[in-house]
């Protein structure tokens, strides 16, 4: 099972210019079977085009798309779409319990959430997630990173988590995580940067999953769609 992490950015690469395409083109390239997703627009605004990206690369890949709109606004004429902002689960096996749930935010800040799902693979449930924490705030990262985690909790034993935490992996805040979840970079080479695009310096973008499954490898794609790279990582149950 392939899995995939990709803050897209909306769609706008550090050389500012809006094409989707960059971002399809690399996740055609590492064919990821689950994929969180996090700053995507619905309809938001001239930035995207008014596009419900989720929707068109989920066309493109030809897989099954699950939007959480952690910011979800009035359309701008009667008879439009709302317009949302927030994260999406893009996959290639058939969905169930589809979620969307935002997460603690204090005044000034931006409203994160995780969008989930469950799926099976050899002959399992397994739930996926994928999220956004807090970049200004260390106590708020602690936090959501608590709520994740009570999230995953109640759902199926099996579970992997993805996304942008914002947090390099000796940070504070992250430490509660990586007790009840494995990181899959573990299996990886290198520093695992992610963050910029151009000169990643920064590994903030994760594929976490629950100690009964494997990551049998792992690494950072490259590309030029957004201001961060994807992690896609090859996870499989370990034995029972």
């Amino acid at each position: 099972m392939r899995v995939a992490t990709y803050n897209i950015h909306h769609g706008v690469g550090l050389d500012g210019r809006l094409d989707l395409g960059r971002i399809a083109r690399v996740l055609e390239r590492e064919r990821p079977d689950l994929v969180g997703l996090q700053e995507v627009d619905r309809h938001f605004s001239a930035r995207s085009g008014g596009v419900d990206q989720a929707q068109w690369l989920a066309d493109r890949l030809g897989m099954a798309v699950v939007f959480g709109p952690n910011i979800d606004l009035e359309p701008p004429a009667p008879g439009r779409p709302r317009r949302g902002y927030g994260g999406a689960v893009l996959s290639r096996y058939p969905v169930e319990a589809p979620e969307h749930r935002l997460l603690v935010r204090v005044p000034g800040t931006e409203q994160r959430g995780v969008v989930s799902v469950r799926v099976h693979e050899a002959g399992r449930s397994l739930a996926f997630y994928t999220t956004h924490f807090e970049h200004r705030s260390r106590g708020v990262r602690r936090r959501q990173a608590t709520e994740v985690l009570e999230q995953v909790a109640d759902g199926p034993a099996s579970a992997v988590v993805v996304g942008d935490l914002n947090a390099t992996p000796h940070s504070p805040e992250l430490r509660g995580l990586f007790g009840p979840l494995r990181d899959a970079w573990a299996a990886g080479r290198g520093d695992g940067d992610t963050h910029r695009s151009d000169r990643p310096r920064r590994r903030i973008d994760y594929v976490l999953h629950t100690p009964d499954l494997v990551a049998e490898r792992v690494h950072v794609a490259g590309g030029d769609g957004s201001d961060h790279l994807a992690v896609v990582a090859d996870l499989s149950f370990g034995e029972s």
